[in-house]
């Protein structure tokens, strides 16, 4: 029900209470019964058994289950227990690192009221909120958390602050008055909803919705059907592992059928071999790899202020193709500012880097600017203290920016307030009595158009004269177009004996002095942030709660690109998906929206087949950013629903702290590609080792420990250096990338047969001359195990670069590369020398020689993938 368009009368009539009265005790119980308590409910929580067992679910993780079972049939207990660890190791890594916590519903139930003060049959009592029902009439006062949803009854100077709602910087002031038209939420005066908080004035208001029912409540059941998006790297991820257990699937049973055929295998030669495949040809250490390189991502990110809370969350980041952004507190400062002095001879502004141009120099010679100042000071009720170093505004922000703006010209003279009238809503403007250096002045300050009709003399060029409206209203309409918000003030001298005023003498030989343009105005390093995402290829879109003109202006401010218009919540709400889909990649400037508008809008876009990120800070936020691919929170004014629902939190509340975050995805996403670019053929070379072997019926050339050695000690080691790669110098000029590119393009099948082929051809080479010098089999198999190694190492290099020259200056920048290698050489020398390991391995001492055709074998294939990329930049060239 549309509770705002209904006189107060009406609504009580519906609710069946009386307003002087409330409800009886035993009424509000039935109800309680009926309705249940004024609570959100919960969703359900998976535990931590079943988020740990979610690991195991994977393809590949499913063969290698199976191959540890099939080794502890076959009475193989060690190679059992090494498989099944790895497997353990690989689902520990990922438990570990999942960061997203769904903790958004606690976060909103934290923001309901805890107690509130009702009529019960007449007598003022304080209850818990939770019980809460229609009907109850709820007293409210400054300082007090509307604990429900509410139709305004009596309000007497109530300001309400609904920033956390409607995105609206500016306290709302409420009335009770009946709205007759379909307006938007933030338009919504005569209504106070469940989580915002009294800024001032008191007031009485009935209970029209509770739990669920409430805004707050709609936002929760947003959050719960919104779910959790899987990213694109985890799709990517996937649909990886399909590819690679479909061939491993396909090898499996064409060397069964062949064997049947070709070979007399017994059923447990059979098994041998089959584990010996799937251990060789499923990359076990890729998973591991790819969260240490994440994992490094979100430690560098945090360095920058971006805190990520998903891992995945990071490469999101550099295929983010839309930015949507909340305006009040994202992109603006969400602090109300003097940004423009309007006198009848001169507008006064502020620059972008928060200098004023000229009213310095004239202050001391401009008796307007003297009492614009005045006006400020002294004609306000509200109050800027500091606490640890934050600034607090008590009271108005717009007061609060009036305040600012007085203090920066140091003005200090004596004065004593002697009267004032207030501020309401009624009559829009406020008027003070003061006593200043033995002078008595009435200030007043107010909405323009009012005092345009109060005011019949204005400050000319040397004395006071007539006022011209029209000069005044060419110049609100000027800087309303800016966004804007206008206040006038005016003022009289009076006698000295005066002691009081009221409002008929306002309307008596009252000066107009001139005009505050007030805006919450941008962050300049939103407006740089804005630039480099455009350069980046990044579209950036503003959505917000606010009103279009300010809308409008702030975006033409920052950059934006389509700010012809702005497209209202009204609007949205007229289009179907598909009208909204086809009109939204159109448009940047969205306003007077709700969370549903919100909602709607990242799934439009998401519906263009765009990456979408989603920033803001207020519970109206929360929704979309957990619907958006990457959900950007802000760290300091945002509100812990918002950080909650989050997938990123920006410590400093910096716009243009994401566009380093782009950058450093980017980088990252770059990192894991060359890191699977190298992981693939060097475990693929080890199935072809296998399958070759058993279609030329020649004894396995390696067993599975020794295959799991390189897949996951060596493999981990060589990848974690990929992961500290330094970003290319192009990243963040060029486009983000399709996201619907499959990490194995043609190009990348094509390297892993390349080198697959090569890698497993000179093992075999290797193989074969140290196997006719009449070396044991463990000699032979440590010989082998070098091979792959070498190579390994010498493919890594390679892959520092996936298709330049890999061998440059900032090869020496990269210490953890370097680091890994003598790594990997310690862990070598271990099989080699150390019994312990050896033993437990199968490898042997072997001589220098043999060494020497091991390094030989990975040079020679650090060159042919060189001449192989050659040969592919003229081809691709011509």
């Amino acid at each position: 029900m549309k509770w705002y368009q209904l006189p107060k009368e009406q609504v009580l009539n519906d609710l069946q209470v009386i307003e002087e009265q409330g409800l009886r005790k035993e009424e509000r119980e039935q109800r309680l019964t009926e309705d249940g308590p004024n609570l959100l409910t919960g969703e359900k929580v998976e535990g931590s058994i079943k988020k740990f067992f979610k690991h195991f679910n994977d393809l590949l993780i499913y063969v290698l289950i199976v191959a540890g079972i099939l080794k502890g049939i076959s009475g193989d207990y060690i190679d059992m227990s090494i498989i099944f660890a790895v497997v353990i190791i690989n689902a520990l890594i990922g438990f570990i690192q999942e960061a997203k916590a769904n903790n958004s519903l606690d976060g909103l139930k934290s923001m309901m009221g805890a107690d509130a003060t009702i009529l019960i049959g007449g007598e003022k009592q304080v209850v818990p909120a939770d019980t809460l029902v229609k009907g109850d009439i709820v007293l409210l006062n400054s300082g007090d958390i509307i604990p429900a949803d509410v139709r305004i009854l009596e309000a007497y100077n109530l300001v309400v602050d609904e920033a956390m709602l409607t995105g609206e910087s500016t306290p709302v002031q409420k009335n009770m008055i009946a709205i007759g038209d379909e307006v938007d939420l933030g338009d919504r005066i005569n209504m106070g909803y469940s989580g915002s908080l009294v800024n001032s004035g008191s007031g009485k208001a009935v209970v029209v919705g509770v739990g669920d029912n409430t805004e707050i409540g709609k936002i929760s059941t947003h959050l719960k059907e919104v779910g959790v998006t899987e990213t694109p790297l985890i799709k990517k991820m996937k649909h990886l592992n399909k590819q690679i257990f479909i061939i491993l699937l396909i090898l499996v049973i064409g060397l069964i059928i062949f064997s049947q055929f070709h070979r007399d295998f017994s059923f447990e030669e059979m098994v041998s071999w089959m584990i010996v495949l799937a251990v060789s040809a499923v990359p076990e250490g890729l998973p591991a790899v790819l969260s240490i390189i994440l994992s490094v991502g979100v430690t560098r990110m945090a360095t920058k202020q971006a805190i990520i809370k998903k891992m995945p969350a990071v490469e999101t980041l550099g295929s983010m193709g839309v930015i949507c952004s909340d305006k009040t507190g994202t992109l603006t400062k969400n602090e109300m500012s003097v940004l423009a002095i309007l006198t009848k001879q001169q507008v006064f502004e502020k620059s972008q880097t928060n200098q004023w141009k000229d009213e310095i120099n004239v202050f001391n010679h401009d008796a307007q600017l003297k009492r614009l100042v005045e006006t400020a000071l002294y004609c306000n009720d509200t109050k800027i203290d500091y606490h640890n170093g934050q600034r607090e505004v008590i009271g108005n922000p717009t007061e609060g920016a009036l305040l600012d703006w007085a203090y920066h010209m140091e003005f200090i003279q004596d004065e004593k307030v002697l009267y004032k009238i207030p501020f309401d809503s009624s009559y829009k403007y406020m008027a003070t009595l003061v006593e200043v250096n033995h002078q008595r002045f009435i200030y007043l300050k107010g909405a323009p158009d009012v005092l345009l009709n109060m005011v019949d003399y204005q400050f000319g060029n040397d004395a006071v004269e007539k006022i011209d409206s029209n000069l005044w209203e060419a110049m609100i309409s000027k800087q309303a177009k800016k966004g804007q918000r206008i206040l006038a003030t005016a003022f009289k001298e009076v006698p000295l004996n005066q002691e009081t005023i009221s409002h008929e003498e306002l309307f008596n030989d009252m000066i107009l002095v001139g005009m505050y343009g007030i805006i919450d105005p941008p962050k300049p390093a939103a407006i740089e942030a804005v630039r480099e995402s455009h350069q980046a290829g990044i579209s950036v879109k503003m959505i917000t709660g606010d009103h279009k003109d300010t809308a409008v202006a702030i975006a033409k401010e920052i950059g934006l690109k389509n700010t012809d218009r702005a497209v209202t919540g009204q609007e949205i709400e007229m289009m179907s998906d598909t009208e909204l889909s086809n009109i939204v990649m159109n448009h940047d400037v969205f306003a007077r929206t709700t969370p549903e508008h919100k909602l709607r809008l990242v799934s439009a876009i998401k519906s263009n087949g765009q990456i979408v990120g989603m920033t803001g800070d207020g519970v109206n936020d929360a929704p979309a950013l957990k619907k958006a691919d990457i959900g950007i929170a802000m760290g300091q004014k945002g509100t812990q629903v918002t950080k909650d629902a989050a997938d990123m939190v920006l410590a400093d509340d910096n716009f243009a702290t994401i566009a380093e975050a782009v950058r450093e995805g980017r980088r990252v996403y770059d990192n894991l590609k060359k890191t699977i670019y190298f992981s693939l053929p060097t475990a693929f070379a080890q199935g072809l080792l296998v399958v070759v072997s058993i279609l030329i019926d020649r004894p396995l050339p390696l067993t599975s420990v020794q295959i799991l050695w390189l897949n996951m000690v060596t493999t981990i080691t060589l990848s974690f250096a990929l992961g500290f790669e330094h970003e290319a110098k192009d990243v963040m000029h060029r486009s983000p990338r399709n996201p619907n590119e499959n990490i194995l393009d043609r190009y990348a099948i094509f390297r892993t047969i390349y080198v697959s082929i090569v890698l497993a051809f000179l093992g075999f080479l290797v193989n074969n001359i140290v196997i006719s010098e009449g070396v044991p089999t463990a000699v032979a198999q440590t010989t082998l195990l070098m091979t792959i190694v070498f190579g390994q190492v010498f493919y890594m290099i390679n892959c520092r670069s996936i298709h330049n020259f890999s061998i440059d200056k900032d090869m020496l920048k990269n210490h953890v590369l370097w680091i890994s290698l003598v790594i990997l050489a310690v862990l070598q020398l271990m099989i080699i020398y150390v019994p312990v390991v050896s033993n437990a391995l199968g490898t042997m001492n072997i001589g220098l020689h043999n060494l020497n055709y091991a390094f030989l074998a990975g040079l020679i294939l650090f060159v042919l993938v060189e001449v192989e990329k050659l040969i592919s930049r003229q081809f691709i060239k011509s």
